[in-house]
């Protein structure tokens, strides 16, 4: 499985990166180009302009590979684990979709912020919704929650995909706000994804390698292009399909509360934003951090962001360590 596992990575990094070269020169043309709020650092304005939505060019190599990878697995009659895979790949997909009409809107037509809050919202619930359901019709989801570091295992029954939806979507906004700077969210989805393939190696569960692979050479060939000063930004198009993909990854395991564990980086991220909103409102007008999500706060203080990329990156792997003990015991 090790040599699957490498062969996929760098199979997926290949096309990521040749895949790129097309993508990018087509964004230029077409300006589709980030858009910089005055609000933000002032030194992010040199941003401005820089080619979105680049999250296409990993979308469509994880999408390649996997797929030539899956029917060749086919044909030798091997399907375990496919259908697991398959949905968590519709789970990414819909989501990227989501972005992609976001950015789209925001980029291309010009309309101020693209998709309304609200509207993003239900969409990723109905699409985490319909995920659940077909996991669900497909026999693929356990209704009993193993609480990390514990033996304890809860049966939820139907509440469970209540929790389900709720937990996907979470995470895929987490992973959305992560992506605020050169390379960040890329970096910290590639820890997460190589320590879900250490997890499949564990478990011997093949599709979820074949899951963590495929994200550990795209994000490392889509670092090629965004690592600072970035070429490319992925836009929502691609922090949507990240966030999608390594909540799937932990329901294939049937462990979706770890998933907040390795994804602490993530979490933090979206509970700073949370708390800024409402120290603002309950102080009228005081701010918690000098700007939220907290990278943002942390470039104010004088950080780079590579050492940001680095110290959030370096703490994620710190807690995908700890996420494994969550699973395994110590």
């Amino acid at each position: 499985m090790l040599i699957e596992f490498l062969a996929v990575a760098a199979g997926v990094f290949v096309v990521t990166v040749i895949v790129s070269r097309f993508i990018i020169p087509i964004l230029i043309s077409h300006k589709v180009g980030q858009r910089i709020l005055e609000i933000g650092p002032r030194w992010h304005m040199n941003k401005q302009g820089t080619p979105t939505m680049g999250g296409l060019c990993f979308i469509l190599a994880i999408l390649i590979v996997l797929s030539v990878v899956a029917v060749y697995t086919a044909l030798k009659g091997d399907t375990t684990g496919l259908i697991p895979l398959a949905l968590t790949l519709c789970l990414s997909v819909f989501n990227g979709i989501i972005g992609f009409v976001d950015d789209y809107c925001k980029l291309v037509k010009k309309q101020n912020e693209g998709l309304l809050a609200y509207q993003k919202f239900i969409l990723q619930l109905l699409a985490a919704g319909a995920y659940v359901y077909l996991m669900i019709m497909t026999g693929n989801i356990n209704t009993a929650l193993h609480i990390p570091f514990t033996d304890i295992v809860w049966e939820l029954g139907r509440v469970y995909y209540i929790f389900a939806i709720i937990i996907i979507t979470g995470i895929v906004n987490a992973v959305n706000l992560t992506d605020g700077v050169d390379g960040l969210a890329s970096s910290v989805v590639f820890v997460i994804a190589a320590f879900f393939g250490v997890v499949a190696f564990m478990y011997d569960y093949r599709a979820l390698s074949l899951a963590a692979a495929a994200l550990v050479g795209a994000t490392v060939g889509f670092l090629v292009y965004n690592f600072h000063p970035a070429k490319v930004i992925m836009g929502d198009t691609g922090s949507l399909f990240l966030g999608g993909m390594i909540a799937g990854m932990a329901f294939m395991i049937d462990e979706p509360l770890i998933i907040l564990i390795a994804g602490f980086v993530c979490i933090v991220e979206t509970a700073s934003v949370m708390l800024q909103v409402s120290y603002f409102k309950l102080t009228h007008g005081k701010r918690l951090f000098k700007m939220a999500p907290i990278h943002h706060h942390f470039e104010l203080l004088g950080w780079s962001e590579n050492r940001i990329v680095f110290v959030f990156s370096l703490t994620t792997l710190l807690f995908c360590i700890l996420a494994w003990f969550g699973i395994f015991g110590f």
